[in-house]
């Protein structure tokens, strides 16, 4: 019998501002190797398309595989991740995204050879996990302007990524950007009506690079970070922006901050959403829900 434990990785090619036509190939063959190393059977894949992440976890999954390694950004840890959530299989990551920010937030190592030795010998933790309109999500959820930028950024091609250019679209897109009109109920008190510039869930504290959207948001308290901006004028939004790179954006003026464990957001107007950074569907409601100890990842 053998008892070396079967590792699955699923590698996204393009993740990342420094990704190559190449990076598939060059990711897989380093992955096998270093696995090999550790003493692990390797089921190395390489995704092809949106979505594909999640089937072949699940794939993996059913494979026998004792854990599953996301190579990627946070988009490819979603996919993964979420499939792994009603299976007890614990996620491992290797960053290599364009802001890694439930990464970071997790003081992961971005070395590949590092981080494999990480994610295949540390014990486990639960963190909680959270779902929107039916989508799970493992960092946060953003509505409005963030998620603007999230779905001008995901259509950017294959080495154009990196935080320059997602900052670049931010300052592109606050110069037209009309905030919307949101009605919120969170845990159930009354419904607060606003005219935000963004609403974000987060699970974790940040959307990558150094942005810390959510100060106090920790991955295991069972809480969701409910953050709510308001409208200003362009130059007191371009002033806040500072908040979210000194780790002090819930002291930033119009910001409404609490944590929830289940919101309802509506508007008149489709509303843009994202999940860890993926678009979703736009709607006119939202039901956001935290799941407390939801997965185990490695960090």
């Amino acid at each position: 019998m053998n008892s070396r434990p079967r590792i699955g990785v699923v590698i996204n090619p393009v993740s990342g501002a420094g990704a190559h036509h190449d990076a598939g190939r060059s990711r897989a063959e380093l992955a096998r190797k270093v696995l090999t190393e550790l003493g692990c059977v390797a089921d190395v894949r390489v995704t092809e398309r949106a979505g594909h992440a999640r089937e072949l976890a699940r794939a993996m999954i059913d494979n026998g595989a004792s854990r599953v390694i996301a190579w990627g950004g946070d988009g490819t840890i979603n996919e993964t991740g979420t499939t792994l959530l009603a299976a007890g299989v614990p996620l491992g990551i290797v960053p290599a995204g364009s802001g890694n920010g439930l990464a970071t937030d997790l003081g992961l190592l971005t070395e590949p050879e590092e981080a494999f030795a990480r994610a295949v010998r540390a014990e486990p933790k639960w963190i909680d996990a959270g779902e929107v309109n039916g989508r799970f999500f493992l960092n946060l959820v953003g509505i409005g302007f963030d998620a603007l930028v999230a779905r001008t950024f995901h259509e950017l091609a294959a080495g154009r990524r990196g935080a320059l250019p997602y900052v670049t679209i931010g300052l592109r897109a606050i110069l037209t950007y009309r905030a919307q009109r949101y009605r919120l109920v969170l845990d159930g008190a009354p419904p607060l009506d606003t005219t935000a510039l963004l609403v974000v869930f987060a699970n974790a504290r940040q959307y990558g690079s150094g942005a810390i959207i959510a100060p106090r948001a920790r991955v295991d308290d069972g809480r969701l970070d409910a953050v709510i901006v308001d409208d200003r004028s362009l130059v007191k939004h371009l002033w806040r922006v500072r908040h979210l790179f000194r780790g002090t954006a819930d002291r930033a003026e119009g910001a409404i901050t609490q944590t929830v464990e289940r919101a309802l957001i509506e508007s008149e107007a489709p509303m843009a959403i994202h999940a860890d950074g993926e678009p979703i569907a736009p709607a006119t409601h939202a039901e956001v829900r935290v799941i407390p100890g939801a997965i185990r990842v490695v960090y």
